[in-house]
């Protein structure tokens, strides 16, 4: 099937890649001159395990192609999916910007009937609100034409992406036209042979959907790392609590993980829309607020710590910081907790030394361009002579440094690690001492 993507990002870029993959003919646009022409030399815009090899392979085969022009974008297909960017505003709600620019153009080249897909996480609604742009520019434009507007929603995890993809949980589909309903299953059929995993329903529960899956992991996630604060101030291992708990199918072992907090492109921003929703319907969601706020919260319990072991003092002290992303395998600093604690670390006089392997804070100004911050080439280098180790994200390299290291290499051998990734008798006859969230300190 001929197919076109309009947004080449995260989630345009995966998309494309995957279905140009299983033999369909894809069109990829974005008005980033910059980003087309280095993904037409196939240099990825972002990292992503798989992608680069994928992108390479199909557009060689001239399945998958790159353009900034809508008039060739748009002729080439009747299928549009939707997957531009709905950042949060100030007061939390999804800026539709994209979006609305997006389908005017649209509307601008058309020439054909339309299938819009909204690929992008959008307010429940947007469907209609998609819709009444259509109707208005088509008639402005004398264009006896229609779209017909379904949702489709992604659930990509970074850093598996390619496998969330082609091995889904489900495939969500919202639209009530049966013809529609086939040429959803024709685009997907590759990836749904062994058990049809679409879930039909109508586009506003497709557009719920979303948001609401988001929000119940966030809510696991806001959940343990509560429950870790109150561990540390009954003295108990918050490990010993996950693992008690998550052995209940009921609740499970995924996303409830104590650490320093969510970050990424989705959680965040998804949580506040979702309560900028409840509030347009006059609807208080205390419990999303309370998901949130926790979050916040947890992006500084850590730096709390060190602050109470410094006494208060940063002056003169360089802190160690193992990882930047917001999570493995992903360059994604987006709402990275490393941010937030190397920022106050920073502005209580602190210097930092920080690794990740592929991530970096260049585009985090008021960090990369001061005086006492600086990135290292390796996890050894954050190491030496520092006064403590503070651990944001856990690389798979991180987790089995041999405890000498850090007697051998640190000025001061304690660890902050953010994401418990080290057992507790591993420092064991050490003279390291090891503070992790919800293990046995009172805060």
């Amino acid at each position: 099937m001929k197919i076109t993507i309009i947004g080449a990002g995260y989630v345009g870029l995966v998309t494309g890649a995957c279905l140009s993959d299983v033999g369909h003919n894809v069109y990829c646009l974005d008005m980033n001159a910059k980003k087309i022409n280095n993904l037409k030399k196939n240099i990825m815009p972002i990292y992503e395990d798989g992608l680069e090899k994928l992108v390479t392979k199909n557009t060689k085969a001239k399945r998958l192609s790159f353009t900034t022009s809508y008039t060739k974008a748009i002729n080439h297909a009747d299928i549009i999916f939707l997957a531009v960017d709905t950042p949060s505003k100030k007061n939390g709600s999804a800026d539709l910007t994209s979006i609305n620019k997006s389908c005017l153009s649209i509307a601008e080249t058309m020439t054909s009937n339309k299938i819009i897909i909204e690929k992008s996480t959008v307010p429940v609604g947007t469907s209609i609100l998609i819709s009444r742009i259509f109707q208005k520019k088509l008639k402005e434009l004398k264009k006896n034409l229609s779209v017909e507007i379904c949702s489709n929603p992604e659930f990509l995890k970074e850093g598996s992406a390619i496998e969330d993809f082609t091995r889904p949980d489900r495939i969500i589909v919202g639209t009530d036209n049966i013809e529609t309903r086939k040429i959803f299953e024709n685009i997907y059929k590759p990836f749904n042979r062994k058990l049809n995993k679409i879930q039909f329903m109508n586009v506003k529960s497709a557009e719920f959907t979303k948001y609401a899956a988001n929000s119940m992991l966030a809510t696991k996630i806001s959940f343990i790392n509560e429950l870790s604060i109150i561990a540390d101030k009954l003295n108990v291992d918050i490990e010993d609590i996950r693992i008690g708990i998550g052995s209940d199918k009921r609740i499970g072992y995924d996303f409830l993980y104590p650490g320093c907090g969510y970050g990424g492109s989705c959680f965040p921003k998804d949580v506040k829309a979702l309560i900028g929703t409840a509030k347009k319907l006059s609807h208080d969601s205390a419990l999303l607020k309370a998901v949130n706020s926790t979050n916040d919260n947890q992006k500084t319990y850590l730096f709390k710590k060190m602050k109470k072991y410094f006494h208060n003092n940063f002056t003169g002290k360089t802190i160690g910081v193992w990882g930047l992303a917001f999570k493995p395998n992903t360059n994604d600093i987006r709402y990275a907790p490393s941010i937030e604690m190397i920022k106050l670390i920073l502005k209580n006089n602190g210097s930092v030394i920080a690794y990740d392997p592929i991530a970096n804070l260049k585009d985090i100004h008021d960090i990369y361009q001061h005086k006492n911050y600086k990135e290292t080439t390796n996890h050894v280098k954050a190491l030496r002579n520092v006064d403590a180790l503070l651990i944001c994200t856990e690389w798979k390299e991180f987790w089995s440094v041999d405890a000498s290291l850090f007697a051998k290499q640190m000025k001061d051998p304690v660890i902050f690690d953010g994401r418990n990734i080290y057992p507790l008798d591993k420092f064991n006859n050490t003279s390291i001492k090891y503070f992790g969230i919800g293990r046995n300190f009172v805060s």
